[in-house]
């Protein structure tokens, strides 16, 4: 099965090629795309407009912090 997640990189453009961050990385995106796919799922069968849940799910992303920002 192909991976459907971009490559994954670093601040600096090199690509990130350890093994098990990698699988990590798409275990993790895997999961989200499940959880946020039954969530979008859920609001469509309680009548909610997909408009509004697409919106709602973008804002969830961009409200996400990074707490490891570097200063």
């Amino acid at each position: 099965m192909n991976n459907p997640w971009p490559k994954w990189v670093r601040d600096d453009g090199t690509v990130v090629s350890c093994t098990e961050k990698v699988k990590v990385m798409t275990e993790n995106f895997d999961e989200i795309k499940q959880i946020t796919q039954d969530a979008f799922e859920d609001g469509l069968l309680m009548e909610v407009n997909e408009s509004q849940m697409r919106e709602a799910l973008h804002a969830l992303v961009e409200s996400l912090v990074n707490p490891y920002h570097k200063i």
